[in-house]
């Protein structure tokens, strides 16, 4: 039977798997290493593991193949073989939302409980709906692309063209599915870029000016910093990554946008970098911290199975002592801007409260952008002044 087959694929691929590599690019190399799977086996294999990793830590005490199915038809409206074969009672409720489906589960399975997808006793940003954020975990995040305004039009008719379901979100963002090749369908790579709608939404809090000086101290591939230079063209940028890779893959992203007035620096922000940076002062920081990521599981959902939960203080301790090494080159009166891609309020307020008790710095505003209402990720975002 058919199904046997895509149950044997699936244990195959998860017992491959330890955490250690993001889940899409095991899947790369495992699926070049085992060429005999064909498009619509390797298209099976990765919509069942990402949908098992969907399901946390609940219902733990099942076997694995029955903890798939129920994962699976949390998480798709089309009725997968090993859900028909392992839990037919719920073929008939496919098409129910994620909500209606989680009270069928619950009434099937009494153990079941949202609390046990997301098992984390850490306490959440302000202003979250829990349970609408535990939902989101089941629902695959779109992809979303940042456009100028004046090309915006053109770009969502060559995608449209395509065939591809697109939603006009913003005057400079446009969503899609998840998994979309724009590469095969858009020729001219700078007409957009790749960012989620949260991290955009970031932006309305940067406010730079014509000629400041800007640091985005934690580049890495230089989301931010694109972000900022869409809003003043004019700036000058200094970007700063622990890891050169990382600044290669930024320096790749610039040459496209046609950036070029720009320096780039690998600084390790733990160590004291008065020697490297000793002649630099910022109008403004962009702070985007090192964090547990917890507001992009609903994109990597093998974070959420394999996190754990003391690296929560860790993040915070790093996110602390990276802020005592930056903000002393921020010039009085200009912003710090501190983010993370985290829900949990110890990476967030807390670190927020712990710079204005140390540091001559007053917030001005701060937000936890709440992607779930938008098939997005979720940010926190907070603009601090230096008196």
């Amino acid at each position: 039977m058919k199904v046997h087959h895509h149950i044997r694929a699936f244990e195959q691929v998860l017992a491959s798997y330890d955490g250690k590599l993001p889940l899409h690019r095991h899947l790369i190399s495992y699926f070049k290493q085992n060429k005999q799977m064909g498009s619509s086996d390797r298209r099976w294999a990765s919509r069942y593991v990402y949908s098992y990793f969907r399901l946390g830590k609940a219902l733990m005490q099942l076997p694995a193949i029955e903890r798939l199915a129920i994962a699976d038809f949390l998480c798709n409206n089309d009725v997968s073989l090993i859900t028909e074969h392992i839990f037919p009672a719920a073929v008939p409720h496919i098409g129910h939302s994620v909500k209606e489906k989680v009270a069928f589960v619950k009434s099937q399975y009494a153990a079941f409980t949202l609390e046990d997808v997301f098992p984390f006793k850490e306490e959440l940003s302000e202003g979250i709906d829990k349970e609408a954020f535990l939902l989101s975990l089941f629902v695959q995040p779109d992809l979303f692309i940042r456009v100028r305004e004046t090309h915006l039009p053109a770009v969502k008719a060559k995608i449209e063209a395509a065939g591809v379901m697109v939603k006009e979100v913003s005057d400079t963002t446009l969503a899609m599915p998840n998994g979309t090749k724009l590469e095969q369908i858009i020729d001219d790579q700078r007409l957009y870029q790749v960012q989620d709608f949260s991290s955009q939404k970031t932006g309305a809090y940067f406010e730079p000016q014509p000629y400041d000086n800007w640091w985005d101290c934690c580049a890495a591939s230089g989301g931010k910093s694109l972000l900022i230079h869409s809003l003043e063209p004019k700036v000058k940028l200094l970007v700063s990554d622990v890891r050169e890779t990382s600044l290669g893959n930024l320096q790749e992203r610039f040459q496209l946008a046609g950036i070029k007035d720009y320096q780039k620096k690998v600084i390790d922000l733990l160590q004291n970098n008065d020697q490297i940076l000793h002649h630099y002062e910022f109008d403004g920081i962009l702070l985007d911290a090192p964090c547990s990521g917890a507001g992009t599981w609903g994109r990597t959902p093998e974070m959420l199975y394999f996190f754990e939960e003391y690296k929560v203080a860790n993040y915070a301790k790093l996110q602390k002592g990276i802020v005592e090494n930056v903000v002393r080159f921020l010039k009085s009166g200009k912003p710090l801007i501190y983010m993370t891609c985290s829900v949990f309020k110890a990476e967030n307020e807390d670190v927020v409260n712990d710079m204005l008790a140390k540091f001559p710095l007053k917030l001005e505003q701060m937000e936890l952008i709440k992607g779930y209402n938008d098939k997005a990720d979720s940010m926190f975002v907070a603009r601090l002044v230096k008196e």
